[in-house]
């Protein structure tokens, strides 16, 4: 009987296997980098109008406006894959630098980046003012290095977020305007940016909720002129109004996200999948968890379910083509 002996494997087979090996391991880590950087996920917060001192109003829940901000915190934390977090605008209630700082240091609990557009409620009155604010933000905010009240930042590799400066500060109203020079910035920020996903950030919407002479931005049609030069995809998220609301025209989609302190008490989670031809924007409503609130702001406002907006408007799967 004939013995069996094993073919040895030569050098060069080993060098050749552990080279194929190699090379496949690093392939499959490209094109599992590769999507990850074309997933962008974050946290849209507007008006938390914090206040540590104020009691309730007619339609805010100020008292509770501390709890609220830690609940929000805490399911962001707790939300796999977000990236950042944009609170667009009324961050406090009184545009107060003991509020601010108080508000700022329950925000530095969250464990990603976080960003600050300027509301009517940081500055009115003249109590604030906008280079105050940010130097604020600047100086206790370890992430956020902004000085002028509109800046752009890259998340990542083909997305922009620009941030927009709303607020009027020669009169005191709570409609919204945007300057020449920020305009013709804007125009610049996006004529560089042709080929990115956009995320415009503001405190007054451009697309109104619903209709308000005292709350709209005065020269929208200035912007809108802007906005469709592009056709790029571009997400212009924006608060205000306390309502919910989201529009869809063309590559543009518009999201208005309710306040903390009015009924519906939420905020928004959007996931953005930027894909060869096409961009799958999903938007998230999460309201706060603690439900004795959230029963006592119901019961502030007559028009709970108009805020709350129509099911479409809370949550919803949008196609934005290149």
């Amino acid at each position: 009987m004939k013995r069996r002996y094993k073919k040895k494997e030569s050098i060069f087979h080993k060098i050749l296997n552990w080279s194929f090996t190699l090379f496949l391991a690093c392939f499959l880590g490209i094109q599992v980098c590769n999507a990850s950087n074309c997933n962008l996920k974050f946290a849209q917060v507007s008006d938390a109008h914090y206040s540590s001192f104020e009691a309730d109003t007619t339609y805010k829940v100020l008292k509770s406006s501390p709890n609220i901000l830690e609940d929000v915190i805490l399911q962001v934390n707790n939300t796999p894959g977000t990236d950042f977090v944009v609170f667009t605008g009324d961050l406090v209630n009184k545009p107060k630098k003991s509020q601010l700082l108080e508000f700022i240091s329950k925000a530095n609990c969250l464990n990603i980046p976080w960003y600050g557009v300027l509301g009517n409620h940081d500055v009115q009155e003249y109590k604030m003012s906008k280079s105050e604010f940010f130097d604020i933000l600047c100086g206790h905010n370890p992430n956020f290095s902004h000085k002028g009240p509109y800046y752009s930042f890259v998340p990542k590799k083909g997305f922009k977020v620009i941030c927009l400066d709303t607020i009027i500060l020669d009169r005191v109203t709570t409609n919204g305007e945007i300057s020449q020079e920020q305009l013709a910035w804007l125009d610049c920020e996006l004529k560089k940016s042709k080929n990115d996903v956009v995320i415009i950030c503001m405190h007054v919407p451009i697309v109104e909720p619903f209709s308000s002479k005292n709350h709209r931005l005065t020269n929208r049609i200035d912007v809108l002129e802007i906005l469709h030069k592009y056709k790029n995809p571009i997400i212009v998220c924006s608060g205000h109004y306390h309502a919910s609301k989201i529009i869809q025209e063309d590559n543009i989609l518009y999201i208005d996200t309710p306040s903390l302190v009015t009924y519906p008490c939420a905020f928004r989670i959007i996931n953005i999948n930027s894909q060869k031809k096409k961009v799958i924007v999903d938007v998230y409503t999460k309201q706060t968890r603690l439900k004795d609130v959230l029963n006592n702001a119901k019961v502030k406002v007559m028009g709970a379910s108009f805020l709350a907006g129509n099911p479409e408007d809370q949550n919803g799967t949008f196609e934005l083509k290149k």
